[in-house]
């Protein structure tokens, strides 16, 4: 049936440039018949037409709540008849640049849809099924509750919709090992760009299967997912320690990714050298009553420091001790900078949520983020580090600056994803947060200085993809895919022919011909 909220759109700015809504209720959404709504309110379109960069804003035509995979197909059915409509998928809203928004489209809010409401678990087969806009924290508390299995790859922060992390990667400590999210995932529902729902895997309907994974959004919308499972643990030993110098840094970051017998996460990150509250020493101790002694710094140190960041799994009946130790005595940190807690499984995988409580509660987490994430070979993180880390963001970013090496061999060549040449890359990402009441030129600085990153990879012939990317031209496009361009061209071609789906990422416009 036909549940539909209309209210009036109204007008902030450009009153000419915003759709009349009750024109297109009488026009091309007017008989549109879904289980879910269609919602026209000033609360609806401001949801759809901003995200956690904060960055852009394009206001949706509307926001639609549907309640399954058929009403999505109605939805793209709909699009199709138009010249023009466009179609985007809206997770939990934390795009960086706009790429779930939709100018004058209509925005599908996933987190609306009720198949998320079930998270079924096949004990036997160590899997679970889930609905795309189902957020992974969900997914975590009732695997682990209920269960006592979970995923085996996450990302550091959770509250994030399955079908979004899916279309792009979904990269933290334990990708190393089981590679990213998308290599979890056995079996997918897509709703494609043609309007049709087909479920595929890597032996039914593999092109669409592969495509999709990390595909950006642009061959269609994951609606379910199949995500492998293994036994939780019931707790982490959580380990910090600190280096002055970049190559010994790496250099056991790497040891410890192509060891057989390792750590369950590995991570790291970047700090400045001084007593910044948020960039600086203070960053590092895992507990208030832990402290980072500066004095036992080497004489000679420079703008920056290095933390790397690991987990060892462990059950309650087990003494993680041995293991520990016998882990971190292959690796040259600094001695006087070790720091380590325990705490569970679900609090360690959940361990961002604090960091989000208190950015809510000074304001922060309502600002812009103009975060920038890349993969860097292997071959050039040491320049790339003496040109943007010591020296670009020697003054650090005003949030975390991560850094950790990853193997290409854990990634599927035939998913959509583009990656570095190099069996090892590093991912690098500057989570940056501005202050409560962050001026136009502050948030223009970060935004430039990302740009001088990036340039400055392109002058020096760096090896490197940007993770989550983000273009506006053709000729930037296809620079980012490479050798795969065509590939992904034929994709589109096949699965989206309309260019009806994820208009913000600004690949294809609609009846865009090549």
């Amino acid at each position: 049936m036909l549940a539909c909220l209309v209210e009036r759109y109204v007008a902030e700015n450009d009153t000419d440039s915003i759709p009349d809504p009750q024109k297109n209720v009488d026009g091309v959404l007017k008989d549109l018949n879904i289980e879910g709504s269609i919602d026209y309110g000033v609360t609806a379109i401001s949801l759809g037409s901003t995200d956690f960069g904060g960055l852009y804003s394009e206001k949706p035509l509307a926001v639609i709540r549907t309640a399954g995979a058929d009403d999505v197909v109605r939805v793209i059915r709909r699009a199709l008849e138009s010249p023009t409509l466009t179609v985007a998928a809206r997770g939990n809203g934390h795009s960086i640049n706009g790429q779930a928004m939709a100018h004058h489209g209509l925005v599908i809010d996933m987190k609306s849809m009720s198949d998320n409401n079930t998270i079924n678990v096949n004990v036997n087969s160590m899997y679970v099924d889930v609905g795309g806009g189902a957020l992974w924290s969900d997914v975590l508390k009732h695997c682990v509750s209920e269960y006592g299995l979970a995923p085996k790859s996450w990302t550091d922060y959770l509250h994030l919709t399955v079908g979004g992390t899916l279309s792009n990667a979904g990269v933290s400590g334990q990708t190393f090992r089981f590679g990213p999210q998308t290599s979890t995932a056995t079996e997918l529902e897509v709703v494609t760009g043609n309007g049709e729902i087909i479920v595929c895997s890597n032996s039914q309907n593999s092109q669409l299967f592969f495509s999709v994974l990390g595909g950006l959004g642009q061959f269609g919308i994951i609606t379910r997912a199949r995500v492998l499972l293994q036994p939780a643990p019931d707790m982490v030993r959580w380990i910090r320690v600190v280096y002055s110098e970049f190559e010994e840094f790496t250099r056991d970051a790497e040891l410890l990714i192509t060891r057989q017998e390792s750590f369950d996460y590995v991570e790291g990150f970047v700090f400045v050298n001084s007593d910044d509250p948020i960039n600086g020493w203070l960053s590092v101790p895992l507990d208030s009553n832990q402290a980072f002694d500066p004095t036992h710094l080497p004489k000679k140190t420079g703008p920056v420091l290095y933390c790397l960041e690991v987990a060892l799994h462990y059950n309650n009946h087990d003494d993680p001790f041995m293991m520990v130790e016998k882990l971190l005595g292959k690796l040259r940190y600094l001695k006087h900078f070790r720091f380590e807690i325990d705490l569970t499984y679900m609090n360690f995988l959940s361990r961002v949520d604090h960091v989000e409580e208190a950015a809510r509660g000074s304001g922060i987490w309502a600002t812009p983020h103009p975060w920038l994430n890349m993969f860097v070979s292997k071959k050039d993180i040491n320049a790339f580090n003496r040109i943007v880390f010591q020296n670009i963001l020697k003054n650090g970013v005003n949030g975390p600056i991560l850094t950790y090496p990853l193997l290409r061999s854990k990634w599927d060549n035939r998913w959509s994803v583009a990656l570095p040449k190099n069996e090892m890359f590093y991912l690098v990402a500057l989570l940056r947060f501005t202050h409560a009441h962050p001026t136009e030129s502050e948030i223009n600085q970060m935004v430039a200085q990302n740009e001088e990153i990036v340039q400055t990879c392109i002058k020096n012939g760096f090896d490197f993809k940007m993770y989550l990317p983000h273009y506006n031209s053709t000729v930037e496009w296809k620079r980012h895919f490479g050798e795969q361009w065509g590939r992904f061209v034929n994709r589109k071609r096949q699965f989206d022919p309309k260019y009806v789906l994820a208009p913000g990422q600004n690949i294809f416009t609609r009846n865009h011909q090549f």
